[in-house]
């Protein structure tokens, strides 16, 4: 499916419809010359009602003009100390950005606007040092940010701040995307780079869970590219400030960003929140939990009874949704390798756990398996739930035909006529 696909696209209108993207692209991404195609991807998710902010970096242009002056910069990208000399620099640069950033826009006949609305205080000293003109981001106007996005235009935001005496300060831009992120909930942080992604040992990362990428940069730092330690670094930041997903990609590919964002394999890395930390494999000591959790639902006819002998023969299959160490929840997936399909099977959230988006939660998971596994749809049997499957979880109404043959078999032969639902992955989020 190519990203501009129209059919592919939709399916995911409402999950991102009136949410926000905060978007920060490398200042080598703004002079390369795919910037004006990213711009309209950036028009296409406006067009969907998606708000999005653009954060823009600096360095490389710092570094150019710091040449032709003769200037050693005392940094480029905003981090560390800033003297006297540098900060100009980084005016003249950041500004002479901004304004390239919005001639594209105008060009595209797309409405932005420069935004003030990073309000910075200075760094101060650290380990024993003056950081001079570097600042750390203590607000965001989000009142003006979301007066823009509620009138269709993008706000533009370069790497400067100010505080409430008119100073001036340098800010970090992937330190900035991430507190416009936070401070605005946005659903997606993108930044886009000049590299494919967070590159491991010259490798791809194509997706990692924010936990895993802390304790990367903790123990093997040196295994990543240098110049993409800080946005590895904020990545891994955002799951504590609540933002769920964070994509890192290549903003020379054409269509990068709409193949990111609406499709399953994207062209990046996909940094995501620890949510899964909560859903387990379930255990030879679970087989007891699992039989009282279903209890009542074997009783309404909601699923299928199943033995303590058939657990054990088939526990591997098995998933319990836990809080604070305590089951209340449980999902199975059965394979069917030879077929590439899976049977959601087995979903169960206790009563006094429901309507809090866990069995939503275990699908998700599930599904993820299933991708991981290289299996090609998902399939799932339901006598009562079937409207939720369809409506919240993306499933539609199959046929037999869709049962592997093994499936296929037991279902003619329990006489429950459950309702047969199919999920293909590669049509999915």
């Amino acid at each position: 499916m190519k990203p501009t696909d129209l059919r592919g696209i939709l399916q995911y209108i409402p999950r991102f419809r009136d949410k926000t993207f905060v978007v920060s692209v490398d200042g080598a991404v703004v002079e390369d010359v795919n910037f004006a195609n990213l711009l309209l991807d950036i028009a296409v998710l406006r067009s969907l009602n998606i708000g999005v902010v653009l954060v823009h970096g600096a360095a490389g242009q710092i570094k150019k003009l710091a040449t032709e002056k003769g200037i050693t910069p005392s940094n480029l990208d905003g981090t560390g100390v800033t003297d006297d000399a540098t900060l100009q620099l980084g005016l003249a640069a950041a500004n002479r950005l901004t304004h390239e950033v919005l001639e594209g826009f105008a060009t595209n006949d797309l409405r932005a606007a420069n935004a003030n609305a990073l309000i910075v205080h200075p760094m101060g000293i650290v380990e024993g040092i003056d950081q001079q003109h570097t600042g750390r981001v203590e607000r965001v106007d989000t009142e003006l940010l979301q007066t823009l996005l509620s009138q269709g235009i993008t706000p533009v935001i370069p790497p400067l701040g100010f505080d409430g005496e008119g100073n001036t300060f340098r800010v970090n831009s992937d330190a900035a995307a991430l507190a416009l992120a936070s401070a605005l909930h946005a659903t997606k942080l993108i930044f886009v780079t000049t590299e494919d992604g967070l590159m491991r040992d010259g490798k791809l990362i194509h997706q990692v869970t924010a936990g895993d990428l802390e304790e990367l940069l903790l123990n093997a730092p040196n295994s990543l590219l240098p110049a993409q330690i800080s946005k590895a670094r904020h990545a891994a930041l955002a799951n504590t400030a609540g933002i769920e997903r964070v994509h890192i990609i290549n903003g020379r590919v054409t269509e990068g960003l709409l193949a990111e964002v609406f499709s399953n394999e994207g062209i990046g890395t996909l940094v995501y929140a620890n949510e899964y930390r909560q859903i387990r494999p379930a255990r030879k000591k679970d087989i007891g939990v699992i039989l009282k959790l279903n209890r009542e639902a074997v009783e309404n006819d909601e699923l299928v009874h199943r033995g303590r002998a058939d657990l054990e023969l088939h526990l591997d299959d098995y998933y319990l949704y836990e809080i604070d160490n305590h089951p209340v929840a449980c999902a199975a997936l059965h394979r069917y390798p030879a077929e590439a399909k899976g049977e959601l099977a087995h979903l169960y959230v206790s009563p006094s756990h429901t309507a809090q988006g866990i069995g939503r939660k275990l699908i998700q998971f599930i599904e993820k398996i299933s991708r991981e596994e290289k299996l090609d749809s998902l399939i799932t049997l339901s006598t009562r739930a079937f409207a939720y499957f369809k409506t919240k979880a993306g499933f539609s109404e199959g046929s037999l035909g869709d049962l592997p043959a093994e499936r296929l078999e037991d279902y003619e032969s329990n006489g429950r006529n459950s309702k047969i639902l199919i999920k293909h992955l590669s049509l999915s989020d």
